[in-house]
């Protein structure tokens, strides 16, 4: 790894403790000399700072270690320095352990922005085990919404001629495939679970890469979790968002909703908008409004839904009521 010997550690309380400390004593053991910045959100004002920091300290690289916020602001403040990152997960609840986007807030509203995937990953499945439950499940909802992300790909090739990669889309399905046929092997606490659904998001995430944007693993799905998010107060996981939201575009892609249904119900993901404490008329706001979320990206949603049809969508497929 051809980089600089100091580096600046990106982490929250919590996974400090999990394995923060522990990395930053082992990489000073071999001759690093690793800064830990302590972080509590992925915001603008948060990178900035980030980035003050690694000047100052003139760091070679970033690692993010956690679930989320700390990969995000390590991923995204190495890209606008032109430095290299190292993801460490200590948990598979999304693929942007691996991705090229970031997540970060601006006011009142979380963006994703253009990032480099990592150049290392370092995923500790005992400790990924370890993490709740739900945060697994949400990953494997993520993989598993590749399937209305690649139709949706494939729909804007054959529409508006966009650029397609079927290599890429044939692994972003595939992972997803092997997740469902592992389902009923996916269970609390077992390292072995941990492994299936971080290789599922790594191998999600190598598509992207394959193709150059998050298109294999992102389309009307993602945009209605992104909704989501925007329209209420306490969002569910992302993942758990994007699995919902595949059953309902899967439906207006014709394709086989119940399919996606039923393999989320097998690892216990919610189906429905009532499990996820969501009421009924923000999954219809949402659908209405996802198309605005990325309008540069054709999907199923691209020339917009009616209330009407959102509604019908959405309780056909027993998401609403």
């Amino acid at each position: 790894m051809n980089v600089k010997r100091n580096g600046i550690l990106i982490c929250d309380e919590i996974t400090r403790s999990i394995a923060g400390d522990d990395l930053k004593s082992g990489l000073e053991g071999i001759g690093f000399k690793i800064d830990i910045f302590i972080i509590n959100e992925a915001n603008e004002e948060t990178v900035k700072s980030v980035r003050k920091v690694i000047k100052d300290n003139n760091s070679g690289f970033t690692i993010g270690v956690g679930g989320g916020r700390p990969i995000d602001v390590a991923k995204y403040s190495a890209f606008l320095e032109g430095l290299d990152f190292i993801s460490v997960p200590t948990a598979a609840s999304h693929d942007g352990i691996v991705s090229g986007r970031a997540s970060i807030r601006s006011g009142s509203r979380a963006k994703s922005m253009r990032a480099k995937p990592p150049l290392m990953l370092i995923a500790d499945t005992t400790i990924i085990a370890k993490a709740p439950f739900r945060l697994l499940r949400g990953g494997y909802g993520d993989v598993i919404s590749n399937y209305t992300a690649v139709k949706d790909w494939d729909l804007s090739k054959r529409l508006t001629g966009e650029s397609y990669s079927t290599y890429a889309c044939a692994l972003s399905k595939m992972s997803a495939e092997l997740l469902i046929n592992e389902a009923a092997s996916i269970k609390p606490n077992m390292y072995q679970s941990a492994w299936k659904v971080t290789k599922a998001l790594v191998a999600s995430g190598v598509a992207m890469a394959i193709a150059g944007s998050s298109r294999p693993a992102s389309g009307a799905e993602h945009m209605f979790s992104h909704a989501l998010d925007l329209l209420l107060d306490h969002p569910a996981l992302h993942g758990e968002q994007c699995a919902l939201g595949s059953i309902i575009t899967m439906y207006l892609h014709g394709g086989d909703w119940e399919f996606i249904r039923d393999a989320m119900k097998k690892i216990g993901l919610p189906t429905t908008a009532s499990q996820l404490s969501i009421p009924d008329d923000m999954i219809v706001q949402a659908l209405v409004k996802a198309a605005q979320i990325r309008p540069n990206r054709f999907t199923i949603l691209a020339d917009g839904i009616s209330r009407e049809a959102a509604t019908m969508a959405a309780q056909h497929t027993g998401v609403i009521k």
